[in-house]
């Protein structure tokens, strides 16, 4: 297995499990070393407090808007795009086999051919997600989205965060503040390392490379 170690700082190398698939990694460091810059630095700050895990809300915690308050500043912003698809049919020339006419006799156009998707950050040519606490399925809009915006040419690669296997060992032990048992919550249909890597193993993010990262126990304070 090749070693990856001299891509990735090494303060998040104990915090944070990674994936590399499409040679994600390789092209944050050699085309966008900014962006990957910016992006550890982000993950380097991160740090989760017990009120952190036990809040309710998902994905609208304050977990989500760590990332905001770093990345929003330095120009990464939330994008949305839509797109119709317009079709022409050339007419063959006459006797001509394998020739066609140089303009269409008709066009047709499918509107909404891309339609809704959305990205949580987007720079330059980089997309990043992170899925902190949502139903695994939302894995499958994510991947689509990012392979969406690469067949568009608008990213070259993406980066999707969540949560690593070992965090389970703090929600086994933990209760939310009504004393309810925090696992639950954190059950094994919601967005976590496993649930992402056999998406990305069966090619669910088609040709677009991605970097999955798995938050790990010591980004939690006390562990």
């Amino acid at each position: 297995m090749k070693d990856y170690t001299n891509y990735i700082r090494k303060a998040l190398q104990n915090k944070f499990e990674f994936q590399n698939y499409g040679h994600a990694l390789e092209i944050l460091n050699e085309a966008f070393p900014t962006e990957w810059d910016e992006i550890q630095s982000c993950l380097e700050q991160l740090s989760i407090s017990i009120d952190d895990l036990k809040a309710a809300g998902g994905n609208e915690t304050a977990i989500p808007k760590k990332f905001d308050d770093v990345l929003y500043p330095l120009g990464w912003r939330e994008i949305r795009i839509t797109g119709d698809l317009l079709v022409k049919l050339y007419p063959r020339r006459a006797n001509q086999r394998g020739r066609f006419a140089d303009e269409p006799f008709d066009e047709k156009t499918i509107e909404g051919y891309i339609d809704g998707h959305n990205i949580d950050f987007i720079k330059d040519k980089v997309a990043f997600d992170l899925e902190w606490n949502s139903k695994d399925q939302t894995f499958d809009r994510d991947l689509l989205a990012m392979r969406t915006y690469f067949d568009c040419g608008l990213i070259e690669v993406g980066i999707i965060v969540t949560r690593a296997k070992e965090l389970n060992d703090i929600f086994k032990e933990l209760t939310d503040h009504k004393g309810k048992p925090l696992m639950p919550k954190y059950g094994a249909s919601t967005t976590w390392m496993g649930k992402l890597e056999y998406r990305l193993k069966s090619r669910g993010n088609g040709g677009c490379p991605i970097l999955a990262v798995g938050i790990k126990k010591s980004c939690v304070e006390g562990y």
